[in-house]
């Protein structure tokens, strides 16, 4: 079983090689199978997976579906070369990527870069989840399709306007919300349980998932 990830903390390895992600214009055509456009946060919208049986017999019908959802504000803020996160919904911090080379980021200097270097990634089994923005401007999510044989070539980064926030489903590989420069709020609605499957790219793929950004 692998460790505990330091989200604040990777320690990634220098020189590592990178995977170029394609930007797509987040729309509902170009989303389906990922989730999809929304007008406004609603909580309704969010799929629950039931609990999973371990054994030959089914969950009840009428249970294991019941934890409901956890609602926050989800914080991308760039501070240097540094993408951080902060989910207030289940209180976590993360590093979500970089400006430059792990190796060479500083939260001090700001390097002129148009791509943001990713060293993880992760799913909920339990639930959908929703980012709406709560501040203007452009945002990008780095997705992939369910499946535990990802590869990081499997990713697309979505380019949204900022006008409309992203529902995604259940098992859909994402790495929270990306301000292109700044800091930037949204609401953020997913399933309570809050069960997380990760990818680690330095890790498993000797590589970091490159997401281009727009100036």
């Amino acid at each position: 079983m692998r460790q505990e990830i330091d989200y604040l903390n990777p320690q990634l390895p220098a020189g590592l090689r990178t995977v170029r992600a394609p930007l797509v214009e987040a729309t509902d055509a170009n989303l389906r199978g990922y989730g999809f456009l929304v007008d406004r946060p609603d909580a309704s919208l969010i799929e629950i997976v039931r609990w999973p049986s371990t054994g030959k017999r089914s969950v009840d019908p009428d249970s294991g579906d019941e934890a409901g959802t956890k609602e926050g504000v989800f914080i991308s803020s760039w501070q240097g070369d540094i993408l951080f996160g902060r989910n207030e919904a289940v209180d976590g911090h993360y590093v979500l990527g970089y400006g430059c080379e792990p190796e060479n980021a500083s939260e001090k200097m700001t390097t002129a870069s148009d791509r943001i270097l990713l060293w993880h990634a992760n799913y909920h089994p339990d639930g959908g989840q929703l980012f709406y923005p709560l501040d203007p401007g452009p945002f990008l999510v780095p997705l992939a399709l369910p499946g535990d044989d990802i590869t990081p070539e499997a990713f697309v980064a979505f380019y949204f306007q900022g006008d409309r926030g992203l529902y995604i489903h259940p098992n859909v590989w994402h790495e929270g919300v990306f301000t292109c420069r700044g800091t930037q709020r949204f609401h953020d609605i997913q399933g309570a349980v809050h069960a997380r499957v990760s990818v680690w790219f330095a890790d498993e793929f000797q590589c970091l998932l490159e997401v281009p950004r727009p100036q």
